[in-house]
């Protein structure tokens, strides 16, 4: 074999070979074998070939020189590769429908509609190649690590994504988002706005549906929290509060970093999902979210196995006392309260009515019905079309020669007196004055009867 090495060899003038460094090395020990200070069989170990391979590589290297260490299939398409009539129909699907899909999301349609399964690597080479595909604007750096909770409903984070979802097919909404900081599995709801009634019904639901969890981490919205006065409660709030949730406000976004990422999935993965359904509206989309594509997409993304689920249960709860608008009012003695400028006159029922000048509590439920409540029993009530005026009192006075009149008690001045008191009151000037007293010390001053309500609406009755 080393005779064979000796034989002289005719070169390729101007010719560049380009190796990787495991071909070089194997061109290091091949000359240290023409110069005799190693053998092949231990070049062979050296390399981790096969004697035999060894000696393959020997020959190429004798016929070929240098080129004949270079890989064979450099510069060629790969044996497993897929044929260009799929990498030009992949492409021309790209073009035509899913021009706005990801690679990744690209992926799983083609192998859903289309029968093609090809992973998100090689689909974001090809896109590369033909410029369809320009990549994501590269993460900021982190800025701390926090370790996911160790249960279920340890953690719930909340938000709500204003966006076109329809894309001009019907009216602008926002998305409520609620995802589990522990599985990952997420619950959704479209709403005309984020505003208090919207977030009210999506917490009904899903207590109903999944139970208490422990914490809610939300941003410091409106309807979450109140600026000028931290210490005092929103309404939701209170809700949650009464059900015993601890309440963490967010004071960036990164901070509930991972239900922001969830937003940006579903404006990608939603959006299109709704598209390819053809819906128009929050009912339907809602009917779908809620029967398809939250269940699909827990069970991709969502990671169960191994979780214990702390939610607390809601049994014997009345969640719609609880998610609803209260506020307070003073009864006043003809058993009247005030809202929304107008009189609520309170009736006599099993419950006893509450004394004038006592504290009731007005709770106003989601669908709009009213309920009145003095130490947590219901009253019942109406609601008076126009305001309730004092009944004045009639005063029966005796005759003026009824028996007490005529007997007199004190002297001489007190007889004149009340002779003259007499007199006075047989005319009709007397009657009409004091009339007029009683109507003047009975009214009501009802400026201080009006107080600004939290209630959602005030041109509707309760």
């Amino acid at each position: 074999m080393l005779e064979v090495l000796k034989r002289e060899r005719t070169s390729v003038v101007n010719q560049t070979i380009t190796m990787s460094k495991q071909e070089m090395e194997r061109l290091k020990m091949i000359l240290r074998i023409k110069e005799g200070k190693i053998t092949v069989v231990e070049t062979a170990e050296s390399l981790h070939l096969s004697e035999r391979q060894m000696y393959r590589v020997l020959a190429r290297y004798r016929t070929q020189g240098e080129a004949g260490l270079v890989h064979r299939l450099r510069g060629t398409t790969s044996n497993r590769g897929y044929s260009k009539e799929i990498q030009q129909k992949a492409c021309r699907l790209y073009r035509e429908q899913y021009s706005d899909y990801d690679p990744t999301l690209f992926s799983e349609k083609l192998e859903e509609y289309h029968a093609l399964r090809i992973s998100r690597q090689t689909l974001t080479r090809w896109l590369f190649k033909e410029s369809l595909w320009a990549g994501k604007r590269k993460k900021r750096p982190h800025r701390k690590k926090r370790e996911r909770r160790e249960a279920i409903g340890s953690l719930i984070q909340f938000d709500g994504s204003d966006h076109d979802w329809f894309e001009g097919r019907g009216e602008r909404c926002c998305l409520l988002v609620a995802i589990d900081d522990a599985s990952g599995s997420v619950m959704v709801r479209f709403a005309k706005e984020e505003d208090t009634a919207s977030v009210f019904e999506f917490w009904h639901q899903y207590i109903q549906h999944k139970g208490i969890p422990a914490e809610i981490y939300t941003d410091g919205g409106a309807v979450y929290f109140e600026t000028k006065n931290t210490k005092h409660l929103t309404q939701f709030g209170r809700a949650i509060a009464a059900l015993g949730i601890h309440h963490i406000h967010a004071y960036s976004p990164q901070a509930k970093g991972r239900v922001e990422r969830s937003n940006r999935t579903h404006q990608d993965r939603l959006l299109k999902a709704l598209r390819e359904q053809d819906i128009s509206s929050i009912e339907e989309a809602n009917r779908f979210v809620e029967k398809t594509y939250c269940v699909q997409h827990n069970r991709r993304f969502a990671h169960n196995e191994g979780l214990s689920d702390i939610h607390r249960p809601a049994d014997g709860i009345d969640l719609d006392n609880i998610f609803c608008w209260e506020e307070t009012r003073k009864v006043y003695n003809d058993y009247t309260i005030t809202l929304h400028s107008q009189f609520i006159q309170l009736l006599r029922s099993e419950v006893p009515l509450p004394p004038p000048r006592s504290t009731v509590l007005l709770r106003q439920w989601l669908y709009g019905s009213l309920h009145i409540f003095w130490n947590e029993h219901e009253l019942d009530f109406k609601v008076c079309a126009v305001r309730p005026h004092p009944q004045i009192k009639k005063v029966v006075r005796p005759a003026i020669n009824h028996p007490w009149r005529k007997k007199f008690v004190g002297g001489k001045r007190a007889l004149l007196q009340k002779e003259k008191t007499l007199a006075l009151k047989s005319t009709e000037q007397y009657y009409n004055t004091e009339q007029s007293s009683v109507k003047k010390g009975n009214r009501r001053k009802d400026s201080v009867r009006y107080a600004h309500s939290v209630f959602p609406s005030s041109d509707t009755s309760p």
